[in-house]
């Protein structure tokens, strides 16, 4: 879709392109926040016209020239969200989808439809792509592996390797330059969601495909649900198609919000991660916990085990949000065993890493002293846990 944007790249910082990447046309057009169009459909007096470009569409996927058509084949306002998205990766092209799983079906059925459909992958993932693929819903078949495994279990009909790196919800990190020479011809796709361009970039070192739950850093605000791949412009082509025919699109005040929670994702990025790092920092040092998992690359994720109860300490915090997702500008704490990976086998769970004792915490831009005193109530001590069990079991 031609919008009218500059999309020449030129060498410019991150926190540079997360605020002007999509926007340089704005100025000339006399605005200064970029426009939401709400249409669904389009006006068109020359349908020999519309009809070549849909034939151009249903070709090759790419963005039709000229005005748009329908919602469901694109809008100016998601196509701004997108380029910037792509500027921040270091991509050709990237395609938003209504959620993050909306976005990885998409991917499977792309090389699904080429016959492609076996998928090699690395655990631990989000417990939803982890479901997707061992259920088979989408008529993929996964072969589960260690990084180092990754050669050998690739097949002829392996479409896709898919890693998390750092992995949810234990932080788990992965050598992708090593994962992605270990593919050859086969894509890699990296779920980039708790990293962030911020603090990797994925195609940088090999990765083909960048998937993220925009719904998290990218928004970063808890207030909107959207996925979205960064892809060269082959791949966006055919993901565009099946976005089309399936109708997973994104609502333009989606793509609104995402284009605003980029401008300040670095400098979200950045306090929350000082945050994490300095909570992750005690909880190593506190008697109660007794382990605690943070990424070589920083970020704003800590995931901690307790020695007692971990339902005690989701019931105990009171400035921390005992929620599932992540990535807001307010802190908020899960229990992977009961709510994100419930739906992973507990076997396979377990021998992920994600213990039943693991805690997911994902940290945001409050205050890092309220915060720890958050945490450390919600501790409590052995006394106080026993004390409020056999209350409990009382009433």
């Amino acid at each position: 879709m031609d919008n009218g944007m500059d999309t020449r790249r030129t060498t410019r910082a991150l926190a540079t392109e997360a605020v002007h990447a999509s926007r340089d046309d704005l100025a000339g057009l006399g605005l200064h926040a970029p426009p939401i169009d709400l249409s669904t459909t389009y006006p068109s007096y020359d349908s020999r016209a519309e009809a070549a470009r849909i034939d151009a569409f249903a070709t090759t996927g790419a963005e039709p020239d000229g005005p748009p058509v329908y919602g469901r084949l694109g809008n100016p306002t998601v196509a701004r969200f997108e380029t910037a998205l792509a500027r921040l990766e270091g991509t050709e092209a990237a395609v938003a989808f209504a959620s993050g799983m909306a976005a990885l079906s998409a991917v499977l059925l792309v090389r699904a439809s080429m016959g492609l459909r076996h998928v090699v992958a690395v655990r631990p993932l989000y417990g939803c792509s982890d479901h997707l693929l061992t259920a088979g819903l989408l008529g993929s078949e996964v072969t589960w592996t260690d990084p180092a495994g990754v050669a050998d279990a690739l097949r002829p009909d392996t479409g896709l390797v898919l890693v998390e790196s750092p992995a949810n919800p234990t932080l788990a990190e992965i050598d992708l330059r090593a994962v992605a020479h270990a593919c050859g011809s086969v894509p890699l796709l990296v779920d980039n969601t708790f990293a962030t361009p911020v603090l990797q970039r994925p195609v940088e070192q090999g990765a083909r495909l960048v998937l993220h739950s925009a719904t998290k850093y990218l928004g970063g605000h808890g207030d909107v649900l959207a996925g979205v791949v960064a892809c060269d412009e082959e791949f966006a082509g055919r993901l565009r198609q099946v976005r089309f025919a399936t109708g997973g699109v994104l609502h333009p005040l989606a793509g609104y919000l995402l284009l605003r929670g980029l401008s300040t994702l670095p400098v979200r990025v950045r306090a929350a991660s000082a945050n994490a790092a300095e909570l992750a920092a005690r909880l190593a040092a506190d008697p109660r916990v007794s382990r605690v998992h943070y990424p070589s690359i920083g970020g704003a994720m800590v995931a901690f085990e307790v020695h007692g109860d971990p339902h005690e300490v989701i019931a105990g915090v009171r400035l921390i949000t005992p929620a599932v997702s992540l990535g807001s500008v307010d802190s908020l704490i899960q229990h992977p065993a009961s709510i994100s990976h419930r739906i992973v086998d507990a076997d396979d769970r377990r021998d992920a890493g994600v213990s039943d004792r693991l805690l997911r915490l994902s940290v945001g831009l409050e205050d890092v002293e309220d915060l720890w005193s958050d945490l450390d109530q919600a501790l409590g001590t052995p006394s106080a846990r026993a004390a409020r069990s056999e209350a409990m079991a009382q009433g």
